[in-house]
């Protein structure tokens, strides 16, 4: 197959360029998936969309062929199962992200760690996962049965979705992100019985992603992470939106002023330390954030959801 014609159409910078169809959008990057396209093709189309940006149509396309080449995931009964991503790690502040999971799972939520780290940078969520006694379950079956007994599991993207790993992948390569990363984060195992987690980074992506999650249906929770990671600062809350068939309110607005250190709560995102401050506000010596403790509620809220 000759891809000349999409790259002719999305290549041509950000004014010249036009945007796939969705159809299209979804046979390219099927395609790209399936590792079907060459080197070459593969390294222009990626910068090409990164330059021009995805329009609505294009990520409308990109998710069904992600949705078809995602392993399923069986959710016990009771409520929605909230799906959190987790690829960038921390940097300067501690990542909240176990604990949010944790809080879910003492609720009776069952949740899904899903993601991958190649960050050399950064301290790696999968460390402190496993710090917290959470490791990578071993296959589909072993994670389903993990939810039904402790409402948690964690699973490695390429046990989801192959095909997207070596998308992802290509990141040093190129030196710069590309869709797959925006995709990974929409990762959906159980349509109709999950609450995904949808963390961006730049302010950009807050409104492309809006009118995605609107577009595409389904229940979910729309936030600018921290650090990139789906938590909410608990330095000072980010909006939290809420999507649900269609529709989408604000859960929580999001808190004025910056986002200074809080005085008397430790800030360390190495390994042990970060731990640590987990279990410390498991236990209650040490208080929780308040916007943890919000999107909490919000999720919370969301999984009662009926199933669709």
């Amino acid at each position: 197959m000759s891809y000349a014609p999409f790259i002719k159409e999305i290549g041509r910078g950000p004014k010249g360029s036009k945007p796939l169809t969705v159809d299209q959008a979804e046979s390219l990057f099927g395609d790209m998936m399936d590792g079907r396209v060459p080197d070459l093709e593969l390294g222009a189309i990626i910068l090409s969309l990164r330059i021009k940006a995805e329009s609505l149509e294009e990520l409308l396309g990109f998710q069904r062929a992600l949705d078809a080449r995602t392993a399923r995931i069986q959710v016990p009964a009771g409520p929605r199962m909230v799906v959190l991503p987790t690829y960038n790690g921390a940097r300067r502040q501690a990542n909240l992200m176990p604990l949010l999971a944790l809080l879910l799972a003492r609720e009776g939520i069952p949740v899904l760690i899903q993601g991958r780290h190649d960050f050399d940078s950064r301290v790696s969520p999968f460390e402190l996962l496993a710090a917290l006694g959470i490791t990578p379950a071993g296959s589909i079956a072993e994670a389903e049965s993990q939810l039904a007994d402790k409402h948690l599991a964690c699973l490695p993207l390429d046990a989801l979705a192959p095909g997207l790993e070596p998308l992802l992948a290509l990141r040093p390569r190129l030196g710069v992100r590309n869709s797959s990363h925006t995709l990974a984060k929409l990762l959906e195992p159980a349509p109709g019985h999950s609450v995904r987690v949808v963390s961006v980074t730049h302010p950009e992506y807050l409104e492309r992603m809006h009118a995605h999650l609107l577009a595409q249906g389904g229940v979910a929770l729309l936030l600018r992470g921290t650090e990139g990671e789906a938590f909410a600062n608990p330095r000072r809350r980010p909006q939290l939106e809420a999507f649900s068939k269609g529709e989408a309110r604000i859960s929580f607005a999001a808190e004025e002023g910056g986002a200074p250190p809080v005085e008397g709560r430790p800030d360390d995102p190495e390994v042990a330390a970060n731990a640590d401050l987990i279990r410390a506000m498991l236990a209650g010596s040490i208080a929780v954030p308040q916007p943890l403790l919000d999107q909490v509620e919000a999720l919370r809220e969301l999984s009662r959801v009926p199933r669709d």
